[in-house]
């Protein structure tokens, strides 16, 4: 994925039949939410630095909570209460409270697009606190932290997983929701150029268009504008891109990166660089490519993307991350090229055997 804000975007194959939540977990969170009661205090949660999918699915399924009736309800995420500027036009925006304003013990904690507890930050206590926790997620390394779980890894968004609890609630789609959904679905998909893209989320998109969403206007917002510092920025960093031909057994890596003082010499908020894997996995002569991000001294978030030879969850589940196959990432310490050669010692054992060279 290239959500506007987020992590790494859903490239996976085809599912078999027998994948996904069971009867039973479906049973499980169904059961959760006819259940509340009319005073429960529900809390929903996405993982830190919430991307297209993480906050249209988590604002989305509360959206179609207050069609439920449930009254008293949060929504909200770990670390700073900034909502990126490409997602500042979503429906619900008003449910979001900051972390520090958070029910400390809600009734019900809902989890979105969480890979792991590691992903909510200071809010991983909730999961303690709570009277009960359900997690809706599409990530293939999803460690099943709650109670209840709904983890489809061939889900092309946490939205889809979203979009069917609703469904089996009885909660059919409006605009709201239907929005939320819509920018969590293209995000998560790469305005549907990726392999997961299958006939489901064409069929899942149209129903969401027909509620009467702009998807010109929704797409220009949320993909095609940037200000002009931040294509300066975008400029600078690519002109530092490396290509290693050799890496992953001869598949090839490309990789860049980009500082806080870059942000700082740009005037640009950190945001404006989830966009920037793009421009660098078009590199023809590279299978893997790769962006690092500076988040504080020594730190770094890793985004990590393959064309298919190379199994990049692998390397991030190596490195103390995760994701899927083709799309993932972790937090790196050290200078970058430190991380990168980290990445480097995990690529050959990655490599899918049956892709070609």
């Amino acid at each position: 994925m290239t959500g506007p804000s987020g992590t790494a975007g859903s490239v996976v194959e085809a599912a078999p039949a027998d994948s996904g939540p069971s009867a039973g977990d479906w049973a499980a969170a169904e059961s959760l939410l006819r259940n509340l009661s009319p005073e429960a205090r529900v809390l929903l949660v996405c993982h830190v630095n919430p991307d297209g999918d993480a906050l249209g699915s988590m604002l989305g399924f509360a959206l179609g909570l207050q069609r439920l009736g449930v009254r008293r309800m949060q929504a909200t995420f770990p670390g700073p209460p900034e909502v990126p500027v490409p997602l500042q036009g979503l429906p619900g925006l008003d449910l979001l409270v900051p972390a520090t304003e958070a029910y400390p013990a809600p009734d019900l904690v809902i989890c979105f697009d969480a890979a792991s507890e590691s992903r909510l930050g200071e809010l991983v206590d909730r999961l303690d606190t709570a009277g009960a926790s359900l997690v809706l997620d599409h990530h293939a390394s999803n460690t099943h932290f709650g109670e209840v779980n709904l983890v489809d890894p061939y889900a092309a968004a946490t939205s889809v997983v979203a979009e069917q609890l609703l469904t089996r609630l009885g909660v059919g789609l409006d605009a709201g929701i239907a929005e939320c959904l819509y920018v969590a679905l293209t995000t998560d998909t790469g305005s549907f150029r990726f392999e997961a893209t299958t006939p489901a989320v064409h069929q899942l998109a149209a129903r969401l268009l027909a509620t009467g969403i702009r998807p010109g206007d929704i797409s220009r917002r949320v993909f095609d504008t940037r200000p002009f510092g931040a294509v300066r920025l975008f400029g600078e960093v690519l002109g530092r891109a490396r290509l290693e031909p050799v890496a992953a057994d001869g598949r090839g890596l490309v990789w860049t990166w980009a500082t806080l003082d870059d942000l700082v010499r740009h005037d640009q908020r950190p945001y404006v660089l989830e966009a920037l894997i793009d421009s660098v996995r078009c590199t023809a002569e590279a299978d893997v490519s790769c962006v690092l991000k500076q988040t504080a001294p020594g730190e770094w978030a890793v985004s990590l993307r393959s064309k298919g030879a190379v199994d990049v969850s692998r390397v991030a589940l190596a490195l103390g991350g995760g994701g899927h196959r083709f799309a993932a990432g972790f937090t790196g310490r050290g200078t970058a090229e430190e991380v990168v050669d980290r990445i480097r010692g995990q690529l050959d054992a990655a490599v899918i055997p049956s892709a070609g060279s």
